[in-house]
């Protein structure tokens, strides 16, 4: 359960083991945005006031409207930000001081400035322009509507050709976390993993690491695609410990094409649906996460932790990347499944507070200081 002596001991325990953290590699990628976050004005009061349309439903409502007619559709900018599964969890895992180094397309042949800040965090490699997207956000979710024609650049000869194939294999082969993420995007991902289990998994040695995937909303991709991706995953594991992410509507579409069928969403529901998961996709960890919680299935058994929501989010664009970070950096640490979970919520939670990443102090006082405890 999430009690208050569950949150001092993960506390301490972030704390105590900052040093290690500050020694600990992760190489992330492949992708890169630049992401605008955006309101949709529903009334407009004077030059510099309006209301914001709050719901997904009301906007959807809103255009429904406009069939066989026309709309115009106020948006205001809040926010021009790094975007991407990759660059967001590499930001996140560069402010707990992980030595991050990250490969993606975030400008080629020149950095975009707006990752000017994260390349001094991190090491930074791009390979190619970055993607662009327009983040919807609304209280109960967000709409992102995306610009993709560079992300074809992302491919086994790019990254040998403008990375290098020996840095490549050398970063795979060091890292003590790797984390591939935004398959539904990259096209050539599964090419990618393919080349990299033919040509550099085999020649790996030493003690063995920790394995992150993150599909990202995969609606877009045929069975075929996902089902080829999931098997490429379960091959990983021979070499990794690999962790699947998920979130509760991934769950729910990974469940369908694996001809699974879960009962009405539920915390038990989705705790069960964890399980038949891993059963068919035997790695270390099945992890799902809702909105309001998170659970996962590994190797010590099933669990599930609450997080500190908050209706009224500052951000929601790349809470489940920080929230992916926070759960590789308990798994690194060697945390229980559960300690990792909450690790994971806790990071989400203060992002979506403050817009920022927290450091292992800030994700400590957040421990100690439950909001609504």
């Amino acid at each position: 359960m999430n009690t208050a002596e569950v949150r001092e001991e993960c506390a301490a325990r972030l704390l105590d083991q900052q040093k290690r953290v500050s020694e600990l590699k992760a190489f992330i990628g492949l992708d890169g945005f630049v992401d605008e976050i955006l309101h949709v004005v529903d009334k407009r009061e004077t030059a510099d006031k309006y209301v914001r349309l709050p719901t997904i439903a009301q906007f959807a409502s809103r255009l429904a409207g406009a069939a066989g007619r026309s709309a115009n559709v106020e948006l205001v900018s809040q926010l021009t930000k790094l975007g991407g599964n990759g660059p967001i969890m590499a930001n996140a895992l560069a402010s707990f001081e992980l030595k991050v180094t990250y490969l993606g397309n975030l400008g080629y042949p020149n950095i975009h400035p707006v990752f000017a800040d994260f390349a001094k965090r991190a090491t930074v490699h791009s390979i190619a322009e970055p993607g662009y997207t327009d983040a919807l956000e609304f209280e109960d979710g967000k709409i992102m509507l995306g610009k993709h024609q560079s992300l074809r650049q992302v491919n086994w000869d790019n990254i040998k050709s403008r990375f290098g194939f020996d840095r490549f294999s050398d970063q795979l082969c060091s890292a003590d976390l790797v984390g591939f993420v935004n398959w539904t995007m990259l096209t050539s991902m599964s090419d990618v993993w393919s080349q990299v289990l033919k040509e550099v998994c085999p020649k790996m040695d030493g003690a063995r690491r920790k394995l992150f995937f993150d599909l990202a909303d995969p609606e877009k991709r045929t069975s075929e695609d996902i089902l080829q991706a999931l098997k490429l995953i379960v091959m990983f594991q021979k070499y990794f410990d690999v962790i699947l992410g998920l979130n509760e509507k991934e769950s729910y579409e990974i469940a369908e094409v694996l001809g699974l069928k879960p009962g009405k969403s539920s915390p038990e529901t989705l705790m069960q649906l964890s399980q038949d998961i891993r059963r068919l996709l035997p790695v270390e960890t099945i992890l799902i996460h809702p909105t309001s919680c998170a659970l996962a299935c590994g190797p010590d058994g099933v669990f599930l932790a609450e997080g500190p929501y908050t209706p009224k989010p500052k951000i929601t664009t790349g809470a489940g990347d920080h929230f992916n970070s926070g759960f590789c950096l308990g798994k690194l640490l060697g945390f229980t499944t559960h300690l990792s979970l909450l690790t994971g919520v806790t990071t989400s939670g203060y992002y979506v507070r403050t817009a920022q990443s927290p450091g292992l102090p800030e994700l400590a006082g957040m421990l100690r200081k439950w909001p609504g405890a």
